[in-house]
């Protein structure tokens, strides 16, 4: 979700997936994202180990991403992500802290993502 970067009709390498949001989208365009271009197509992939790159940019008290997500978005995408991982690689995945540039928002959107990755059952 980096700024400027991933338009739709750009073409990356092997299996990204560009998924470019509008200014100021929040929880129901992340949640629309997720469901309809996201998910199926790592559905489609079947990955062995998912990586996040972790960047908590797009909080809507950081002025870098001009999004508006909340904590609560970092948490729900967190627990899809891992229900993927699940199902395809046995619960398998690193996750990077990557940026975020207001430390109240960083803090607590950190939190929630980590909360939900220790909460995680371990991988059967």
């Amino acid at each position: 979700i980096y700024p400027g970067t991933g338009r739709r009709e750009e073409r990356g390498i092997g299996n990204i997936v560009n998924v470019p949001l509008s200014a100021g989208a929040g929880s129901t365009e992340l949640r629309q994202a997720w469901i309809q271009d996201i998910e199926p197509a790592l559905h489609a992939f079947q990955p062995q180990l998912i990586l996040i790159s972790a960047g908590f940019d797009a909080h809507y008290l950081d002025p870098l991403a001009g999004l508006s997500f909340c904590e609560e978005d970092y948490e729900w995408l967190t627990k899809g992500i891992l229900a993927v991982a699940k199902q395809y690689c046995q619960g398998r995945v690193v996750s990077m802290l990557e940026g975020g540039y207001n430390l109240q928002a960083l803090a607590a959107s950190v939190a929630a993502h980590v909360q939900v990755l220790i909460d995680a059952p371990p991988a059967a």
